[in-house]
């Protein structure tokens, strides 16, 4: 190939380094008409865009599968060093979505877009995504004090947010928790690190209160006794504290007796319900009626017409 290219058009010659032909723009190439030109250079170009993007797919699965094993192998050593369930699912997503975004950092550079670029993308992206989805902003953030402050951990029962149950994990933006009847709850974790939180399972020991309402009459020192027997018999509740047991209010038809002892916090639910059947059985077995709420009525006489 000669070392100019001459081109007439309309009476013109345009003399052209080979070099000049190569690196044309499209717009100069349809300006001078060279179609050919324009047509090897889009032949050119996509031939060189496939082969990158087949290098970038052939990274991504590779990448993607090199994490995966990674994913794994520092799940266990975190098995071994991290005791906390919930703050090591945390940081498995943390190391997770680090791992990817470095890839694909990688692969964008490897298609030949430049890092100062890819860096004026990401801050360009970075504000808009985050005016986007500022609650989730909140969210991570929650996360974050969630498990620097460590209100509660991975197995505790807590209930917060009017809802109640068992900790699985704490995610990147939603705390995940099982209830009783076993339904899976997402909290947020904005306004999970910044409402109440009560933690059931921090102590060992939790205090059952039972209130039992009997008729106006009855023997107080006899309700007082029943009680109390009750509770010493099971052999869940505990010695010490002792059990305790008093009248507490008199009502509009019934007078109140608190029941109140102590357990194991793993106990406190079947202690619970064996207190109140048993209670209600020995209320009926020694003639102690459960009042329902009444009222009474006095009618007053109508004075004769004069």
């Amino acid at each position: 190939m000669s070392p100019e290219t001459f081109i007439s058009q309309a009476d013109t010659v345009y003399t052209l380094p080979v070099e000049t032909i190569e690196k044309a723009s499209t717009a100069e190439l349809v300006k001078t008409g060279r179609i050919d030109d324009l047509f090897n250079q889009l032949i050119t170009g996509s031939i060189d865009f496939m082969g990158k993007l087949l290098v970038a797919l052939l990274i991504f699965y590779l990448g993607r599968w090199i994490i995966h094993r990674l994913a794994k192998l520092s799940g266990r050593v975190m098995e071994r060093r991290v005791e906390d369930i919930a703050l090591r699912s945390f940081l498995m997503n943390i190391f997770n979505i680090t791992l990817f975004a470095v890839l694909i950092i990688m692969i964008i550079n490897i298609v030949g877009t430049k890092t100062v670029s890819i860096a004026a993308l990401i801050g360009s992206v970075g504000l808009a995504v985050g005016l986007a989805v500022k609650d989730n902003l909140a969210n991570f953030a929650g996360g974050v004090m969630l498990l620097l402050n460590k209100p509660f951990k991975g197995g505790n029962y807590i209930e917060a947010q009017s809802v109640a149950g068992t900790v699985q994990s704490i995610g990147i933006l939603y705390t995940t928790i099982t209830t009783f009847d076993n339904k899976t709850i997402h909290i947020p974790n904005g306004p999970l690190s910044t409402g109440n939180i009560t933690n059931y399972s921090t102590q060992a020991t939790r205090r059952v209160d039972l209130t039992v309402n009997v008729d106006y009459g009855s023997d107080v020192e006899q309700v007082k006794k029943l009680l109390l027997d009750i509770a010493e018999k099971h052999p869940k509740v505990l010695d010490d504290p002792a059990p305790f047991s008093r009248m507490v209010k008199m009502n509009d038809s019934s007078i109140d007796f608190v029941l109140r002892v102590w357990t194991l916090a793993g106990d406190y639910w079947p202690v619970t319900f064996d207190l109140n059947e048993q209670t209600y059985e020995a209320l009926n077995a020694n003639g102690l009626n459960i009042p329902f709420p009444q009222m009474t009525l006095h009618m007053a006489k109508e004075s004769p017409e004069k």
